[in-house]
């Protein structure tokens, strides 16, 4: 007699050769309509689920897991950060609790690398303007941006992602400054000719673009205060493809309105989905919807992680991206 197959509860859609997969081994309740579940809808899930495949948006809080039932003991998450998740409940509760970590390192460094781009020579700025029908032709004068060729890139968070937009800036001949928790290893500071910080104010002073990779924890909540946003120089442009809260929203618009900054790429915010309106209103802002990582060939090596985890899980074993509480 065959085993019986676990519960999964998928709480959003998934791509659909995912989903078939899924279908496939475990018994599996899909979300169709891709409606995000709300405070009770995920008690209700984690009550009922043997497995439960949340996605970033999910908050799963101590008031959530706290009443979880029995069978649960797996939270396969469809993402690479776990902040939704209060890891130390779950840990408790004797939930284990994986990722997806890995598979989007180029996707994240490719919008990054765009938005480095895309900032200081004005694009979106200009894409407005040829939509608008008022351009009235080409001047010597008009809509002048600045090169990224030889100016100076801070980096905070030199991990998987902040490595690989180093690579990518050195091809456009960027210089490379860093900094975080430790420093890099000789060889690979020596590959990217990168210069390390072990004063993040110093650094802040001394560079021209700044694009922010660090992991969302408390220590680095608002880590780009309005203290160490005032350190940065009127020509520099903020890029954040990592978490909104990293960065002192409010501090930053104001600095922008008042031209203290040369502008922002941003694909993250603080109350997301809301957009603070005063950003809205910035035309040397670049705004983007969270989709730092959204290719299908990012999404669906996320969902076969999600399925490894879950069948190594299933037969015994542990899984490959089991995250522990700091």
């Amino acid at each position: 007699m065959a085993a019986k197959k676990p519960l999964v509860i998928v709480t959003r859609r998934l791509p659909d050769v995912i989903e078939t997969r899924m279908m496939e081994l475990f018994d599996c309740r899909l979300n169709i309509n891709d409606t995000p579940l709300g405070h009770d809808q995920l008690i209700t899930a984690v009550k009922e689920a043997d497995v439960l495949v949340p996605t970033v948006t999910d908050r799963l809080d101590k008031t959530i897991l706290e009443q979880s039932g029995s069978r649960l003991r797996l939270i396969a998450s469809f993402g690479n950060g776990t902040d939704h998740i209060d890891l130390g409940t779950a840990h408790e509760r004797g939930i284990v609790v994986t990722n997806t970590p890995d598979v989007l390192t180029n996707d994240t460094a490719d919008m990054t690398m765009a938005l480095i781009l895309a900032v200081p020579r004005r694009l979106a700025e200009g894409e407005r303007l040829a939509r608008s029908g008022h351009w009235t032709g080409w001047s010597p004068t008009h809509m002048l941006g600045s090169r990224i060729s030889g100016k100076r890139l801070g980096i905070i968070g030199m991990g998987r992602i902040g490595q690989a937009v180093a690579r990518r800036a050195r091809s456009f001949d960027m210089t490379i400054h860093y900094h975080n928790r430790n420093r890099l290893h000789p060889d690979i500071e020596a590959e990217l000719e990168a210069t390390w910080w072990q004063s993040l104010d110093q650094m802040l002073a001394r560079i021209d673009i700044l694009s922010v990779h660090c992991p969302q924890t408390p220590a680095t909540y608002h880590l780009l205060c309005a203290r160490r946003l005032r350190l940065l120089r009127d020509h520099v442009c903020v890029i954040n493809t990592a978490r909104g809260n990293i960065v002192d929203e409010e501090a930053l618009v104001t600095m922008l309105q008042r031209q203290e900054l040369a502008g922002a790429g941003l694909d993250v915010f603080e109350n997301e989905p809301n957009i603070n309106p005063k950003l809205r209103n910035l035309e040397n802002v670049i705004l983007l919807p969270h989709m730092g990582s959204s290719t299908v060939e990012g999404r669906i090596a996320m969902g076969e992680k999600v399925l490894c985890n879950i069948r190594a899980f299933s037969d015994g074993h542990c899984p490959p991206d089991r995250v522990l509480p700091s």
